[in-house]
């Protein structure tokens, strides 16, 4: 680093700071309207080149191999944790930066892979939209086409993104590949690798979930065949319990007609019943084994006393909520493994001299009380968290359920004594969630080391803390607005009155 270039960057950062709490503090009504319309225009230009300047950021996180010091899995993982960014935002930033910051290299740095776009954003002149739709064209191009042809169809992208819309990108995207490959032969099975995937979206409070995607061919024709005869009207109908089911060895087609006349579903619903239909009826568990010692089957965790009264929530493994009808319909076709709580909860002490592993109802204890992996800020759900000793088995740690937790794979590995190892600990009774798994944070984290716990996966808990939390903070500021207004009434009395 040259000589006082970090007391630049500080001061630079300092600077930044104060401008931006005079801009949250300045008043704009004294702007006529081009002012006001030119400090935006200035303000939003800043902006982007701040994006320029967070991809430098993550590329010196890399540089300096800060993730490994501290312990974390991954740089993703190390800005999540460091910046309190959400997964998504984090390799966002990363996949970005590789992108668009130049990189290291062996005696000296490579040029951004999209070297026209960062350009244009070092300028100011792009949004993170632009640079996002214009990688996903990029993307597209076929790996046969000459490099020559990819850079001109980027330097187009990115001389028109400098004036124009976004939205207009794509289309203009469709209008260079069918230029590039009018035909679609020069795609090869590389490139179609190389795009497919299956998202499914987060969860929604109605309970809903998207799913989005690029299938390859194999996937298509599989699941053709299926919706052809599965999502024909009249077949796998939920809501018609006399249509025909995926289970029915023979079809009976006046069965199958009459049906069809009843049924008002779209051609989309049809399909998302008849791909529940073969998954829940079709599927041999036996030949999927067992993942993380249980079969491959549905977990669904309820109580007791919401059976009884057919309402609640039923939770599962994977992180999702069911209702309790929703629950007891998805058990009645199929066999999941059913954890039903009472009041008294299962007690489970197998003892240090039974066996290093959690037994399986250990396990299913653990997912029933705790939803998912302990790690404050985590939102793994169990299904892919592995047992934890809390006491190590090692410094003689019993495998009682007092003794264990659930933890992801990317947290469980982050437990260790090393620099920026986690720890655990079992809340005390003194503790405002007394049994509960706490973790403490490496020092880059939190240098208190208090232990916190997760609250992720328990919306109830999380819900009353923060209601907790604004009413004590609205009765401090009641508190010194009534402390204010009695210092002013003692003020005005204790001043003499004018004659």
């Amino acid at each position: 680093m040259n000589p006082g270039g970090e007391t630049t960057i500080v001061s630079s950062a300092h600077a930044l700071d104060t401008a931006v709490e005079s801009l949250l503090d300045a008043s704009l009504t004294p702007l006529l309207d081009d002012e006001f319309i030119a400090v935006m225009r200035d303000v939003e230009t800043s902006m982007r080149k701040l994006e320029a300047v967070k991809h430098r950021f993550v590329t010196e996180t890399s540089t300096r191999s800060l993730a490994a010091r501290a312990g974390s899995a991954s740089p993703v993982k190390f800005l999540e944790q460091t910046l309190r960014l959400s997964h998504a935002d984090a390799a966002s930033r990363v996949n970005a930066a590789k992108q668009l910051s130049p990189q290291p290299a062996l005696g000296g740095e490579l040029d951004p892979e999209l070297a026209y776009v960062a350009e244009a954003q070092r300028d100011g002149d792009i949004s993170v939209d632009h640079v996002r739709r214009i990688a996903q064209i990029i993307k597209r191009i076929p790996c046969a086409i000459d490099p020559g042809q990819r850079e001109l169809a980027e330097e187009v992208l990115t001389t028109y993104a400098r004036t124009g819309s976004p939205d207009k990108l794509l289309d203009l995207g469709e209008t260079i590949l069918a230029h590039i490959d009018p035909d679609g032969t020069l795609t090869q099975d590389t490139d179609r690798e190389r795009m497919r995937g299956l998202t499914l979206g987060r969860k929604r409070a109605d309970g809903m979930s998207a799913l989005n995607g690029e299938l390859t061919a194999p996937l298509r024709e599989v699941l053709e065949p299926l919706f052809a005869k599965f999502a024909r009207p009249g077949m796998c109908n939920p809501e018609d319990p006399d249509s025909p089911k995926v289970a029915d060895r023979t079809l009976n087609l006046k069965k199958l007609q009459a049906a069809a006349e009843r049924d008002t579903r779209s051609v989309a619903q049809r399909n998302h019943d008849a791909l529940l239909a073969v998954l829940r009826f079709e599927i041999d568990r036996k030949k999927l084994g067992s993942h993380r010692g249980l079969p491959v089957e549905a977990i669904i965790t309820m109580r007791l006393e919401d059976v009884e009264r057919g309402t609640g929530i039923a939770t599962t493994a994977t992180g999702g909520t069911l209702s309790i009808p929703e629950a007891l319909a998805l058990a009645a076709g199929t066999r999941p493994l059913l954890a039903v709580l009472n009041r008294a909860g299962m007690p489970l002490y197998l003892g240090r001299g039974r066996h290093r592993l959690a037994s399986p109802a250990q396990r299913l204890a653990l997912i029933a009380s705790e939803k998912g992996c302990t790690r404050p800020g985590c939102s793994a759900p169990a299904s892919v968290s592995a047992v934890h000793h809390v006491t190590e088995w090692a410094n003689d740690g019993r495998t009682d359920i007092d003794n264990l937790t659930l933890a992801c794979d990317g947290c469980h590995a982050m437990i260790h004594d090393g620099p920026g190892g986690w720890k655990t600990v079992v809340m005390g009774d003194d503790s405002p969630y007394p049994g509960r798994i706490g973790w403490i944070a490496p020092t880059h984290i939190d240098p208190t080391g208090t232990p916190q716990v997760n609250h992720l996966h328990h919306t109830d808990e999380l819900m009353a803390d923060t209601i907790t939390t604004i009413r004590a903070r609205d009765r401090s500021q009641r508190e010194q607005r009534q402390a204010w207004l009695d210092a002013r009434k003692t003020t005005r009395s204790s001043t003499p009155t004018r004659q």
